[in-house]
């Protein structure tokens, strides 16, 4: 097996294709697409976005300090690629892509009513890293669409149909291939078979 060695980039693929809504009082809310995202701490929950300064959503989270990351689907994947190519301050996204402001619980900023699940998110640090300023964000609160839980009261990643990117492209989830501690929980059960034997 041969491997090229390429430049340093951005090759960590797939990432999640979300669409970050924020907004200022007495203002249009304003969507951006984010590739750069994703959870840095369980407890208390927290999770980071990179924005470049020049995004028009950079100055409105920079002031609010709120933010709400909205995950995509498959029936989301046009608005998610038309909300990261155009600039809110030429037009109203919501009212362009028909996506509907959804109130949150714990912070101003509104959610996508049409989004699977949306996080509300509050600042606590910002960092200049070169073309990106990363935000360190806590989850407030998560809003999830009851569509897309199973009997069992738990997120369905199928029902939803998630979306992530990968080099420039998008792409659906594929099949489940395994579950967290699969790989020992069969080792476990065969040792135990064999000592009951």
């Amino acid at each position: 097996m041969a491997k090229q060695n390429w430049q340093p980039g951005n090759m960590l693929y797939p990432i999640p294709a979300v669409m970050v809504s924020c907004g200022r009082a007495g203002e249009k809310p304003n969507i951006t697409t984010v590739a750069w995202t994703g959870n840095i701490c369980s407890s208390p929950a927290m999770l980071s976005i990179s924005l470049r300064p020049e995004r028009y959503s950079y100055d409105i989270i920079c002031e609010t300090g709120e933010f709400v990351v909205n995950l995509t689907n498959r029936s989301l994947a046009y608005a998610t690629d038309w909300c990261g190519v155009k600039s809110g301050r030429d037009c109203d996204k919501f009212q362009q892509m028909h996506l509907t402001p959804a109130a949150s619980a714990k912070i101003a900023a509104p959610g996508i009513e049409e989004s699977p699940v949306s996080i509300e998110c509050r600042v606590v640090q910002r960092i200049p890293l070169g073309t990106h300023d990363l935000f360190i964000a806590e989850v407030l609160s998560v809003d999830v669409d009851e569509r897309y839980l199973d009997e069992k009261g738990r997120f369905d990643m199928k029902k939803a149909d998630l979306l992530a990117y990968s080099h420039g492209e998008y792409y659906t989830l594929g099949e489940k291939v395994g579950k967290f501690g699969y790989s020992v929980a069969r080792k476990t059960a065969a040792k135990t078979k064999k000592k009951r034997k």
